[in-house]
């Protein structure tokens, strides 16, 4: 999951091609992204950029990719023909990868074990420095982390699939037809819940035009294991945008004023 305080790249756009620069020594970010795009090119063509060259061993990485049509869906209205589009690329995404090629893909990074952990070592700085509307629901949060232990859910019986790892709306280009995905950065071997978890609960899910979370995850056919871990996948991720939200920088905001406060409405929903 990523927020564009904590970018770790910056992209130069020409005409056919997009180069990914990354910054000094984000050398697993550029090999995640040139691993993906090599994958999905060779799996799933045309569903995301195809790649052209790279440099991973430079001080700054960078990888060439071709340039994809269309525009983000972060920020746009998505009707029924975006959500059926957008569904049907994720589940293109996390389909494209024979089981074989996947048990080599290293897990993605930000599995459910490391944002625990996160959540639990950003706490004490937090906690003091928030108001009282979004401090009752972090401690709904971390109270309910204390007792879910989601990182222990261990998921030897859960699918693996591709997952992208980074929700943000704004990596998935709608073309008037289709869907088509970049940004690959924090990609790996991961399970449907984690990955639509990222994408509901991401901020670009609601900070502008809402997305519709029901109507989007009832298009996936979950099996009872997947079924069983979204809620509390959602909770986790839900409660890792609050404390993220609470760490913006009030002199130079990315969100609009009052996201945290709408970001912990949404966390105690989601915790009822």
């Amino acid at each position: 999951m990523t927020a564009a305080a904590w970018s770790t790249h910056a992209l130069d756009l020409g005409s056919r091609t997009v180069t990914k620069r990354f910054r000094p020594g984000s050398h697993e970010q550029g090999e995640r992204e040139w691993r993906a795009l090599t994958l999905l090119d060779a799996h799933a063509p045309g569903l995301a950029p195809a790649p052209r060259h790279a440099d991973l061993a430079a001080d700054g990485p960078t990888v060439v990719m071709s340039r994809l049509p269309g525009g983000p869906l972060r920020g746009q209205r998505l009707g029924d023909r975006q959500l059926d589009a957008l569904a049907a690329a994720v589940s293109q995404v996390y389909g494209a990868v024979p089981a074989h090629v996947l048990d080599e893909v290293p897990v993605r990074p930000g599995h459910r074990q490391y944002l625990a952990g996160r959540i639990r070592a950003w706490a004490p700085r937090a906690r003091p420095r928030v108001g009282p509307e979004v401090g009752r629901a972090m401690d709904g949060g971390l109270e309910w982390l204390a007792g879910a232990e989601p990182e222990s859910t261990g998921l030897p019986d859960v699918r693996a699939v591709f997952g992208p790892g980074d929700g943000n709306l704004a990596n998935y280009l709608w073309d008037g037809s289709r869907v088509r995905i970049v940004d690959f950065e924090e990609s790996g071997r991961s399970d449907r819940p984690l990955e639509l978890a990222e994408i509901t609960e991401h901020v670009a899910a609601w900070v502008d035009e809402p997305l519709d979370a029901e109507a989007f995850l009832g298009r996936f056919d979950l099996d009872a294991t997947e079924r069983r871990l979204l809620p509390d996948t959602r909770r986790l991720l839900a409660l890792v945008w609050l404390f993220l939200l609470c760490f913006d920088d009030p002199d130079h905001p990315h969100n609009p004023p009052g996201t945290a406060e709408r970001q912990a409405a949404r966390l105690s929903r989601l915790l009822t």
